[in-house]
């Protein structure tokens, strides 16, 4: 009782204790990080709309495999992946703003005109059907089947519905496009009338010469507070890097050629030096166990060798070898093992199919053991006589079969078929008959055609060309050396340093954090360089190195600048607009000495200003002035009275000053119905695009993947 009485007494103090508790608890830098950061689930917002994790990597993963399959890259995409999402966020958003609605079956009735299926024939009938119920009775099977197919369907489904909504929504709008009679009078004046002017021009190149003008980097600042919607800018880096490769010596390339030969005319360590490439009775295994590139087993044909023996293996005999000689990195020594006439690749074939239900795009009735039966049947008839295949393709499952022969035509093994078929294929001659079966059924396979060819066995013993131990320590010594010599040195002695040395140096000013590779390496370490480079913790400044695994190659990198969400840095963006901002210095300054000059007229300027007077004929259309493309010109020769000097007109390449001395029409053909047509039809082309890039540029989008990007998502 004493002890909870000295706590009731004491009680402010203990509230103190809690109160300095909780001030640190709260300013633990982990413990403020997990209260008050972003949800890990959600990568940002589209006007308050999430982009779930779980939606970025369906969109990212379908888009790998889309790449994948066209033989792609399939790194560097999450940045692709990011805007198609933000852009169908603000698609659907749109769309059921405007009361439209995506129900399931206005789904399934586009379906067909979707890119992915109305770009593939085998999704319709010979008639040109589309083949719904085919492909919805397949979807459903995949659910109980093959869940992993059935869920990217689900992740496809997503993005279609996307695709579907954006069609929708863009055929409504622009079905809304018209142009009036008015318009396109107006547009046939524009185009058929030429202002004849005369005029003197300050070219900005000629006027700099003698004019020296340093663009600064409020100049550009400026320039980009006129434009904010074009310069707005992600989150990104301006990074530099130099790069040291661990090429291989030439000391490195003999050791390989010596470390080669040896294993080629002398003999294996193993073996106590007594068998060599020459000699050994198993050329599969003494490649297997000494050669950096595995034993093929397979017979090819001269055009799939390497280039150095492909016109030599005709003439070879048994056992000959070839070498060593380079390919790539690569020394290799080559002997042929064997040589024969064997069937091509190239495979023409007929086939009828009997199908069951439940089988692929099978309207089949008969059970899978009806159907066996039927084609044991079949291909019975079919090898006592095979004349009777002719008739038998009756009872074929595939459409057409009769009119088509039953033929399938030209395939190889890298064709689109199913497995069972090629593999079938793959071990059978001409005039063949047999069985296979796959996912559409039972398959009487006959070979039509199989050219043969004389094809070789060959055994390659290869060795890597790669740096040593010792090539790798002194690229890491240079390297080592070259960041402790920049360590807190501005961006220009880490420049200058390594252009000095002749090292491999890049500056992209402007590096994503999700775009994947760093331009001038594509190494795998670049993504850990840009996830070092937008670390919270990182200054501009800042320098590390990184070691590229498996090569011994080496980064060093340098942060130069940080650029946050929001209007570009200047400097990032200089390459870009200092020619546009330097003419627009230089106009300046050319405006103010016309100004300051007082000319009432065209002769009095071009001698004031040291410059001939010339003639040019424009027209609204065609701003052309003397090979010069000049809209602001062109604007001011229609819009100035006869015989004016015009005041001076800032120019693409110089400033003007201009008289219109008259206005001539040049009929062109084609009459009014055309030229709307034309224009509402250009109007609609133009619209979907800029619509879109409208939603974009006043969207509220919040993106917040570099904060949350390598956290855990909560469950």
């Amino acid at each position: 009782m004493a002890i909870l009485g000295e706590i009731r007494k004491r009680s402010w103090l203990l509230l103190g204790v809690i109160a300095l508790g909780l001030v640190s608890f709260l300013f633990n830098a982990d413990t403020f990080d997990k209260m008050f950061s972003k949800n890990p689930n959600v990568f940002g917002k589209v006007n308050g709309e999430d982009i779930t994790r779980d939606e970025f990597n369906d969109q990212l993963f379908i888009m790998q495999q889309q790449a994948q399959q066209q033989g792609q890259p399939t790194k560097g995409l999450e940045e692709q992946a990011w805007q198609i999402l933000v852009q169908s966020k603000l698609i659907k958003q749109q769309f059921e703003k405007m009361g439209l609605k995506l129900t399931d079956d206005i789904f399934w009735s586009q379906l067909q005109y979707d890119p992915i299926f109305a770009q593939n024939q085998q999704y319709f009938d010979e008639k040109g059907n589309f083949k719904l119920q085919e492909i919805k009775s397949e979807i459903e099977k995949s659910q109980a089947t093959n869940p992993e197919n059935y869920n990217f369907w689900l992740k496809n489904r997503k993005a279609i519905e996307y695709r579907m909504m954006a069609r929708m929504l863009f055929g409504n709008i622009t079905s809304g496009i018209t142009t009036s009679k008015k318009e396109a009078e107006l547009m046939i004046k524009f185009r058929d009338e030429m202002a004849n002017i005369d005029f003197v021009k300050v070219d900005y190149l000629e006027f700099s010469k003698k004019n020296d003008v340093k663009v600064t980097t409020q100049d550009l600042a400026d320039y980009i507070k006129l434009h904010p919607t074009r310069f707005k800018a992600t989150a990104s880096r301006n990074l530099a890097y130099a790069y040291f490769p661990a090429t291989p010596s030439a000391q490195d390339d003999a050791a390989t050629l010596n470390e080669l030969n040896k294993l080629y005319l002398k003999g294996t360590d193993a073996s106590g030096g007594t068998e060599n490439f020459q000699n050994t009775k198993n050329d599969s295994m003494f490649v297997e166990l000494n050669s950096d590139v595995p034993f093929i087993p397979q017979y090819v044909t001269p055009s799939q060798l390497p280039t150095e023996i492909k016109d030599k293996v005709a003439t070879a005999t048994i056992g000959q070898a070839f070498g060593p000689y380079k390919e790539q990195n690569l020394y290799v020594v080559s002997k042929v093992l064997d040589k024969q006439m064997k069937p091509s690749d190239s495979v023409s074939s007929s086939h009828i199919l009997i199908a069951y239900k439940g089988a692929e795009r099978s309207s089949a009735t008969r059970t899978k053991e009806e159907a066996k039966v039927l084609a044991d049947k079949i291909l019975a008839e079919v090898k006592a006589n095979p004349a009777k295949f002719e008739e038998d393709l009756k009872q074929s499952d595939e459409p057409n079969a009769v009119e088509r022969k039953g033929s399938v035509g030209w395939t190889t093994p890298s064709s689109p078929f199913a497995p069972g078929y090629l593999s079938f294929l793959a071990s059978h001659r001409k005039g063949d008959i047999g069985l296979a079966e796959t996912n559409f059924g039972f398959h009487i396979i006959r070979v039509d055609e199989r050219p043969e060819a004389l094809k070789y066995k060959i055994a390659h013993l290869a060795k890597n060309i790669k740096a040593s131990d010792k090539t790798e320590n002194q690229v890491l010594t240079q390297a080592t050396r070259f960041i402790q010599q920049t360590e807190g040195k501005t961006f220009n002695q880490f420049k200058t340093l390594a252009e000095k040395n002749k090292y491999q140096f890049q500056n992209p000013k402007t590096v994503g954090r999700f775009q994947g590779t760093l331009p001038g390496i594509g190494t795998d370490k670049d993504a850990d360089v840009i996830a070092w480079a937008f670390d919270k913790k990182r200054n501009i400044g800042d320098t590390d190195i990184f070691t590229v695994e498996g090569t011994g190659d080496r980064i060093v990198a340098y942060v130069v600048g940080k650029q946050d969400e929001g209007l570009a840095d200047p400097e990032t963006v200089r390459d870009q607009i200092e020619p546009i901002v330097k003419n627009k210095v230089l106009a300046k300054k050319i405006i103010e000495k016309i100004n300051a000059g007082k000319y009432t007229s065209l002769d009095q300027a071009a001698k004031g200003l040291g410059v001939t007077k010339a003639s040019a004929t424009v027209n609204l259309f065609n701003p052309s002035v003397n090979g010069a493309m000049e809209p602001k010109v062109a604007g001011a020769a229609f819009g100035n009275g006869v015989n004016k000097l015009s005041q001076p007109v800032e120019g693409m390449t110089g400033v003007y000053l201009i008289v219109k001395k008259s206005v001539t029409t040049n009929k062109l053909p084609g009459d009014i119905k055309q030229i709307t047509e034309s224009i509402t039809q250009q109007a609609s082309q133009q619209f979907t695009g800029a619509f879109l890039k409208s939603l974009q540029d006043n969207a509220k989008i919040k993106d917040f993947r570099i904060e949350v990007w390598d956290r855990n998502p909560q469950q």
